[in-house]
């Protein structure tokens, strides 16, 4: 099976893919494109999943140790793939470049891909954003990283691919209070649920703060957790009782 990669417009020829679960290696619960080597996959599965990923984007993955933060790790060249002395990937949610040809990639499992591109200054980024890494402001820092090599935030445009949609993404009565205690705007994010639950709406909540700094941004519309054909989810995962999850990658490539 060939590999399935979604593409968003806003994004325009610039080479990127939000890449599904189709034409990958892995089996069991991993079934197809599971890239996450901090899965309890095969070994062997997932560096020939990512190995079809670089074939497919014309370059090496440059990726880092996703922690949900608001770090981002700027790529200055080929041998620079964000590791550090030890060669262990370093600690960051995006990654950000001005370097032609290099492929920077994030991995989620309902969180938000998001892609950047600077069509005129010629700068790229990816961000990893879940709900803490983007109320703790990793879309605002990449964006103010991609601008540290020369983009300018009226020309940058961003896409968030595959997510986890409200109707699925059901939380607890606390989960608010962090989003309404950053802004009073946030509570259109949230709809009414089961007793004292709420549905939190991530890719709007996203859409909201990359068009409020500055940018212009859209969601892909795809939801992990509804198409588990295409997509991997740790949401789905759960509620099935499975004991791990694959990883979606996203990547993008000036």
């Amino acid at each position: 099976m060939t590999l399935e990669a979604l593409r968003a417009d806003i994004l325009g020829p610039v080479a990127h893919g939000y890449f599904t679960r189709h034409g990958g290696a892995s089996s069991g619960i991993f079934e197809g494109l599971n890239c996450g080597t901090g899965s309890s996959d095969q070994t062997e599965a997932v560096q020939i999943n990512r190995a079809r990923v670089a074939e497919a984007m014309g370059g090496p993955l440059h990726s880092v140790h996703q922690v949900h933060s608001a770090d981002v790790i700027v790529i200055d060249g080929p041998l620079c793939d964000a590791t550090d002395e030890t060669g262990a990937p370093r600690r960051a949610d995006a990654l950000v470049t001005a370097v032609p040809g290099q492929v920077l990639t994030v991995l989620t499992a309902d969180c938000q891909p998001v892609l950047f591109h600077d069509s005129e200054s010629g700068v790229v980024g990816a961000a990893h954003a879940g709900w803490k890494g983007a109320l703790d402001g990793i879309l605002e820092a990449t964006i103010e990283a991609m601008e540290g090599l020369g983009a300018i935030r009226p020309n940058i445009r961003a896409a968030i691919g595959p997510s986890i949609s409200q109707r699925a993404y059901e939380v607890g009565p606390e989960f608010p209070d962090p989003f309404l205690d950053a802004d009073a705007e946030a509570g259109r994010f949230f709809a009414n649920g089961e007793g004292d639950r709420y549905l939190f709406d991530l890719p709007a909540y996203g859409l909201w703060r990359l068009r409020r700094a500055g940018v212009q941004a859209e969601w892909t519309g795809h939801c992990t957790y509804s198409d588990p054909a295409r997509f991997y989810s740790y949401r789905r995962t759960t509620h099935a009782g499975e004991a791990d999850y694959g990883r979606l990658i996203a990547a993008i490539r000036l």
